[in-house]
């Protein structure tokens, strides 16, 4: 099977591949800008971009760490990523992938409009008020991840009749991706919350409210799963974890490490102050999260609205921005590693180019 290409609001990606969302700091300007190059939607974190040449962006520091929300999210961090993408991809389309739950959602949003982004894609919540930062900027496609029919819904309903408008095109992401899902527990195993099984729903919510394409996210691998999305009815794919395994991705090499060491039983889902189950590899820092013995909490940069300034956090036993920060940094220790149930089989790495290409033409 050959690919048409995916048409998102006024952009088409050549190749319908896009690259999953990943921060602080793996899927930021060399992976996004690549990814883009090559013919897919490069899609740049907006989390930590305090981290981003940190003494140029993050005004405000405490123990090396980005101050608060103004700092984690630094608008001029941002820019200049968006920026050093472009440099590598010209004007290809470039998305942003904005969490919903974050602090200073709706200013990090338009930060990103303003930085030039062509796409914004949002999870981590129900973003049923989304349209109203993108106010003035017209080509703006607005990209929402769902887990159901229900859920695009209820986002297209408030969308059409608070802003005339519907998404551009809709992420649905099952429960086998990296990072933060939008199931419980119980659901990420259970057979109808599948991603196989709710493609097809969520292509017909999707077809009820016009010419909605719907992109399938979630342990996706190689050329044959997309092709199965494709025959459910999907429009395109969202692929994370495998970029971690090339050569452009933004991740330190001790990231790549961690991941190209991991088997298939470290891999596993956790509790996170998001409020949502995350999915990671266990390292040191699980056995410190278990026994309470995890580096003190002290929610510097107070990062997502459900963590409450540090309560769930504490909750939990960890601070995410600290732990996301300190993969990103390269600390082994200390470090929070997402990756989606295929990361065990990243064994090599690879450069974005030829990953496309054995996604596109096969192994």
């Amino acid at each position: 099977m050959s690919f048409k290409p995916l048409k998102i609001g006024k952009y088409t990606l050549e190749k319908p591949i896009v690259q999953g969302g990943m921060g602080v700091g793996i899927s930021w300007d060399r992976l996004a800008g690549t990814v883009s190059k090559e013919g897919g939607l490069g899609v740049i974190s907006a989390v930590g971009t305090g981290y981003y040449e940190q003494k140029e962006h993050a005004h405000k520091l405490v123990s090396g760490r980005p101050l608060d929300v103004e700092n984690f999210y630094s608008k001029e961090g941002l820019t200049a990523i968006v920026n050093n993408a472009r440099k590598i991809c010209g004007d290809a389309p470039l998305a942003a992938n904005v969490l919903y739950a974050i602090n200073d959602y709706g200013r990090v949003v338009r930060d990103a409009c303003e930085a030039g982004i062509d796409i914004i894609i949002t999870g981590a919540g129900l973003p049923t008020n989304m349209p109203e930062f993108t106010e003035g900027y017209p080509d703006v496609a607005l990209v929402p991840i769902v887990s159901s029919p229900k859920a695009l819904k209820i986002i297209c309903k408030r969308w059409e009749k608070r802003y005339n408008r519907l998404p551009d095109a809709v992420i649905l992401e099952g429960p086998k991706s990296g990072g933060h899902q939008g199931f419980t527990y119980e659901q990420c195993s259970m057979e109808e919350h599948q991603l196989e099984n709710l493609v097809k729903p969520v292509v017909e919510e999707a077809a009820a409210w016009g010419d909605i394409p719907v992109i399938a996210a979630g342990g996706i691998w190689d050329k044959k799963d997309i092709e199965e999305m494709m025959e459910l009815g999907a429009a395109g794919v969202q692929m994370g974890t495998r970029f971690i395994g090339t050569y452009e991705c933004d991740a330190h090499p001790n990231f790549k490490k961690v991941l190209l060491e991991a088997k298939e039983e470290d891999i596993h889902l956790m509790k996170s102050p998001v409020g949502y189950p995350a999915r990671g590899v266990r390292t040191n820092l699980s056995s410190l999260i278990e026994t309470r013995t995890g580096p003190a909490i002290k929610c510097i940069s107070n990062c997502v609205a459900p963590c409450e300034r540090g309560v769930e956090a504490k909750a939990v036993g960890f601070c995410i921005a600290d732990r996301l920060s300190d993969a990103y940094e390269g600390n082994i220790e200390l470090g929070l590693f997402f990756s989606g149930t295929n990361g065990y089989r990243i064994n090599e790495l690879i450069s974005v180019a030829d990953l496309m290409k054995k996604l596109t033409e096969g192994e």
